[in-house]
């Protein structure tokens, strides 16, 4: 008898982990998590946290926050000028931004209180945290990786154009002096951005979001104190990335500070699990991080036919350069080089495949759309805020740094011989990197 009850399959069950014992949170504890929830789950469902590589405008501009938004403008803040806003207006730091931040403040205030009175009873929040926990980790982990490989791509901060190159430093914005010298060193615009997608690979999983999270905060107050320092226009959103990083650390603080600062020992960090079966878990797990290999894809994708198609990869235009206008007439007539002729072209600067500009002599620029038609040696411009405005030339090139235009342009007959400038004669392109500088010694006397 035994022998056959031994035959008989056993049923197989699914261990199941101990349910843990959690004390009840104090009533600061339960206050500030209700607030947090609610201030930073309505921040991240209406800014690009959860739009950011798509063409999907932040779900602020559009109903029904955007009319309480414009009230709220008109009303409380006696805004007399309509709001401008655009895709990503809600992270931005346009009027339309910060009236949205006051607006979720106020809805976050108010539904904290609504909720504490109406669940005074409740002992925590462990359930509900675990789950937003795992949204905020995602959230923050798709902004680490969309603006770390726009840098590892480097097209978030491109190396200088060729009409950048000739622009007087003191004509540049502080954003402009940011954006400018972070690209004019693609090393170390990499490094950042490497910097960036390992905090949002590590925020992908478990057990190293901690370290992500490490990681998000030291890199988000670096990108903050420059939005504050050149005036980029991303202080409220980068503030806001730091407010998720903080957030998901707030945990783990007093393990830290107990081992970093007062060095003493501490238990391990056990990261909350979703479910209470083994095998849910391992499959929420793998959900994870083949959810975590889709934004690598996806963003690694998006940022390289950026760079591909308009950043440093794009094809060059066959007229590529800086042309210096060696002599020029209108009319038939001789233009010489005169400050004062507004009329007069000092340059032609060719840098995309779409487009020029011409550069005045008190250096002020004209940009074109241009359409170079290669085997007739044909050039179109067109003006972007003028749909009937068309200027036509044909071109030579003598040389492979001569170019020979002639045309007509608002309503003129224009010829223009222009001399091709090396762009190694800038020292911004051709110093490049030395491992030994010598100091420039005075004179012995």
């Amino acid at each position: 008898m035994n022998a056959q009850l031994q035959m008989i399959p056993q049923l197989q069950t699914e261990p199941i982990q101990p349910q843990q014992n959690i004390p009840r949170w104090n009533l600061a504890l339960r206050i500030a998590f209700r607030f947090w929830m609610i201030y930073l789950g309505l921040y991240c469902l209406a800014t690009q946290i959860i739009t950011a590589g798509t063409d999907i405008p932040d779900p602020a501009t559009l109903w029904p926050l955007r009319p309480v938004i414009f009230w709220t403008a008109a009303h409380i803040f006696h805004v007399n000028v309509p709001l401008s806003f655009g895709g990503n207006s809600g992270g931005a730091d346009c009027m339309f931004g910060w009236v949205m931040t006051f607006c979720l403040l106020v809805i976050a205030t108010a539904a904290t209180v609504v909720w504490s009175l109406l669940d005074r009873s409740r002992e925590n929040y462990a359930e509900l945290h675990k789950w937003f926990r795992l949204f905020l980790r995602f959230a923050l982990a798709g902004q680490m990786i969309f603006y770390g490989f726009a840098k590892v791509i480097p097209q978030q901060m491109p190396y200088p154009s060729l009409t950048r190159l000739l622009q007087p430093f003191g004509t540049f914005s502080p954003y402009g002096v940011l954006v400018n010298s972070i690209g004019s060193a693609p090393a170390y615009e990499i490094f950042a951005g490497c910097a960036q997608v390992a905090a949002g690979l590590l925020l992908i999983v478990p057990r190293t979001a901690t370290l992500g999270a490490l990681i998000s905060l030291a890199d988000m107050i670096q990108v903050f104190t420059l939005a504050m320092t050149y005036d980029v226009i991303a202080k409220l959103f980068a503030f806001h990335i730091m407010l998720l990083s903080c957030f998901l650390l707030a945990p783990d603080v007093p393990r830290l500070v107990r081992f970093l600062l007062l060095h003493r020992t501490t238990s391990l960090s056990t990261e909350a699990q979703l479910f209470r079966g083994v095998r849910a878990n391992r499959i929420a797990l793998a959900a994870q991080i083949i959810l975590g290999l889709w934004l690598v894809g996806l963003d690694c994708h998006d940022c390289w036919g950026i760079w591909s198609t308009r950043g440093g990869g794009r094809p060059l235009p066959p007229l590529y350069g800086i042309w210096e206008v060696e002599q020029m007439s209108i009319d038939e007539q001789p233009r010489p080089p005169l400050l004062t002729d507004s009329t007069r072209w000092r340059r032609a600067i060719f840098d995309y495949p779409d487009r020029m500009a011409f550069q005045r002599l008190d250096d002020s620029f004209v940009p074109y759309g241009a359409s170079v038609n290669l085997p007739e040696r044909t050039l179109a411009l067109t003006k972007k805020d003028d749909k009937n405005w068309r200027a036509s030339f044909t071109f030579q090139r003598p040389a492979g740094d001569q170019l020979i235009l002639d045309g007509r342009m608002d309503n003129h007959q224009v010829h223009m011989e222009l001399q091709l400038t090396d762009r190694n004669s800038f020292l911004l392109v051709s110093r490049g990197f030395h491992w030994i500088q010598e100091f420039k010694l005075l004179p012995q006397p």
